[in-house]
């Protein structure tokens, strides 16, 4: 059977409850915020702690964790670069349902490669927005919070970003913050954008 067949009957259905009528209750457009980064470099603890700071300010809200995503949807999946491209692709359509429902969507994922990054720019369109995590691989592996470096180095992990497969940092993101250092001055950098992006009526 080939894709073709596969799809051919099946047609999008439009709800009768829209985005608009959505994000009119919801008080604040939807939007995907897609961080990047190393591992280590605070993508997780970052979106969660805007997360936080959003919630407490009446935001619809969601963290899509690459973690948690990989213990459900992405179960299947290990960690060759076309199992990541199928990970990210999974995790750009899935994000677009919450957005869809005007929800503020945040995701922590490596997503190493730009390819991958594009493609769910184009899935989301306007509403995607890349925050690169910049943080040196020195200080992400000194950090090693789950001791996947220390692995990686043994041989223990193959394909690890960063020392066994490469990092392509965003060539034109939306925001870029140092989570080296200064966690709180990121937090409100990330939570300002969200905002800003998010008000109804903006474009």
């Amino acid at each position: 059977m080939t894709e073709h067949e596969k799809s051919s009957n099946v047609v999008w259905h439009n709800a009768t409850v829209t985005r608009a009528r959505r994000e009119s209750q919801n008080g604040h457009r939807g939007g995907l915020f897609w961080f990047t980064g190393l591992s280590g470099a605070g993508k997780s603890t970052l979106a969660h702690t805007v997360e936080e700071k959003l919630h407490q300010q009446g935001f619809r809200t969601f963290v899509l964790d690459g973690d948690n995503v990989r213990h459900g949807l992405c179960a299947d999946l290990g960690f060759s670069e076309e199992d990541r491209k199928e990970n990210i692709r999974r995790i750009g359509h899935m994000a677009m349902l919450y957005v869809e429902a005007g929800i503020v969507v945040l995701t922590a994922f490596i997503s190493p490669f730009r390819a991958d990054r594009d493609n769910v720019r184009k899935i989301a369109g306007a509403d995607f927005h890349e925050i690169y995590c910049r943080c040196s691989l020195e200080v992400c592996e000194d950090r090693d919070v789950k001791g996947l470096y220390k692995r990686a180095r043994a041989g223990e992990i193959p394909d690890f970003t960063g020392i066994s497969s490469p990092y392509e940092e965003p060539e034109f993101a939306n925001l870029t913050v140092d989570t080296e250092s200064h966690l709180d001055e990121c937090t409100g950098l990330v939570y300002d954008y969200i905002v800003r992006s998010t008000e109804n009526g903006a474009a």
